[in-house]
């Protein structure tokens, strides 16, 4: 049975040499007697770590020695007669990464300028960047159009079913409640007026409208979004996108087209249900809260808000499903090699799919009362 020596050192300074001088076991079950006495060790010369005097040496012990090497002043360097022990340590010392520097963080007016320079630059870079791939898009899956037979028919209709039939039930879901909160927000401030009736064309001008799509484009963003992110991404990672292209493929023709049909056949089903669940909605609550029969409901909403409204809302559904699916497959194509580029890359293709929605939505608003429609 080997008998363990306690890990020592000794620091020796003669004028502007220093020698430390390390004796004993460096081993993982000894160096934490010595971790912080070593760590707080200061010196303002080149030390020379004499390793002679160690008896047994593993990685952990070679990694703490190191790391007071790369601690020390210039100019410090091994010696000693222990060739075992200085083969580890430089074997250590070739794989170990040194500890980042300290990022000294500016907080002048200048610093600020810059800050706001690079903001602005790196905005115009990803715009920039999605314009030039957003008319790649556009040649591609209108050449594919124009050759039916080169569609990947199965890719798209198993999206549609992914992307589509999939998230209906929590479209309908949320849209309901909507239509529910609206209704009753609506008649509680109503009611003030003796207006209350009015809640059925506020429930129908908002959902035909607005919440209907609004809501689709909102779920598309978080939830298909995302997945479509974290699909490409994947397969970026793992070089399968790299394979294909050797492959003589096209990963816009088989990862990128298909998403974009499918999403622009089905985000205007998907609105449609919202819709119908939103007027739902409102239905059950004028019947708990007003007293007003569905059959009354629904025939004062047919007869007072125009069918125009509804093909209004519904125009907007195949931009806000092109541009989510747009988005979502430009992050994934830009994924990188490691995990937290995928992460950054789901996130940030969430982020900017919401805030697309809002923005568009706000533009077709302003667009329509332009136009009287």
């Amino acid at each position: 049975m080997s008998v363990t020596t306690a890990p020592g050192f000794a620091l020796e300074e003669s004028g502007e040499k220093a020698t430390l001088r390390l004796t004993g076991d460096w081993t993982v079950m000894t160096i934490h007697l010595l971790d912080d006495d070593l760590a707080g060790l200061k010196h303002d010369h080149a030390v020379l770590v004499d390793v002679s005097g160690l008896t047994r040496i593993d990685t952990a012990g070679a990694f703490l020695i190191d790391r007071t090497l790369r601690a020390a002043p210039e100019g410090s360097a091994l010696s000693g007669t222990n060739d075992v022990a200085r083969k580890l340590i430089e074997q250590v010392h070739a794989v170990s990464d040194p500890a980042p520097p300290a990022k000294v963080v500016d907080h002048g007016f200048v610093a600020l300028l810059e800050r706001t320079g690079r903001g602005f630059v790196g905005v115009m870079s990803e715009i920039y960047k999605t314009l030039a791939f957003l008319g790649e898009t556009i040649v591609t899956t209108l050449r594919l159009v124009m050759q039916p037979w080169k569609l990947r028919w199965t890719s798209i209709v198993a999206v549609m079913e992914e992307a589509g039939l999939d998230a209906m039930p929590i479209i309908a879901f949320l849209s309901f409640f909507v239509g529910m909160v609206v209704a009753y927000i609506g008649a509680t401030t109503l009611r003030e007026f003796d207006l209350e009736i009015y809640t059925v064309e506020l429930i129908g001008y908002s959902m035909l409208r607005e919440f209907g799509v609004v809501l689709t484009g909102i779920v598309l963003a978080g939830r298909t979004n995302s997945s479509f992110t974290a699909q490409i991404g994947t397969m970026k990672m793992r070089q399968e996108i790299d394979a294909m292209q050797t492959l003589g493929l096209k990963p816009m023709d088989i990862l990128v087209a298909p998403r974009i049909l499918a999403l622009l056949l089905m985000t205007p089903a998907l609105t449609f249900v919202a819709t119908l669940a939103g007027i739902a909605g409102g239905v059950v609550d004028g019947w708990s809260s007003l007293d007003i029969n569905p059959g009354v409901f629904l025939d004062r909403l047919r007869n007072s808000v125009p069918l125009e409204h509804f093909w209004v809302g519904l125009s907007k559904a195949p931009v806000f499903g092109f541009v989510v699916t747009l988005i979502a497959c430009r992050q994934g194509l830009n994924v990188g090699g490691s995990v937290q580029s995928l992460g950054n890359a789901t996130t940030t293709s969430v982020v900017q799919g919401l805030f697309a929605v809002i923005v568009l939505d706000a533009i077709f608003a302003i667009l329509y009362m332009e136009l009287g429609i």
